[in-house]
């Protein structure tokens, strides 16, 4: 089984910065995909960004140019760098771990863009 545990959501103004952590325990694989997902209520989960252990990495166009994702494989570990937020990007963002053909989530983290 694996256990994805998230942080650093909260409320921020706009413009402002955030960075989400998510570290991952448990059976976990050499090779996989982690990633950022975000949803608001009323409409489909989203995919923000991913990286695969071998350093793949994907945006939506949405977020590119403001956030970063990153990984730090001894920790399984992953992060997105959130910068210039605004009010479109609040959502519940959910960390992902694909591998195997499985896919595993975290209890999601809130970000709040607001002045």
């Amino acid at each position: 089984q694996v256990r994805l545990v998230e942080a650093g959501g909260g409320l921020v103004q706009p413009g402002g910065s955030l960075r989400l952590s998510c570290a991952a325990s448990g059976s976990i694989f050499g090779f996989n995909s982690m990633g950022w997902y975000r949803q608001v209520v009323g409409k489909e989960r989203e995919l923000v960004a991913s990286i695969s252990s071998v350093g793949t990495i994907k945006y939506s166009d949405s977020v590119k140019e403001r956030f970063t994702i990153s990984r730090d494989n001894a920790k399984n570990t992953v992060y997105l760098q959130m910068d210039s937020l605004q009010p479109e990007d609040m959502a519940v963002y959910y960390c992902n771990l694909g591998q195997l053909g499985s896919r595993y989530w975290g209890q999601g983290t809130q970000v709040t863009v607001s002045s």
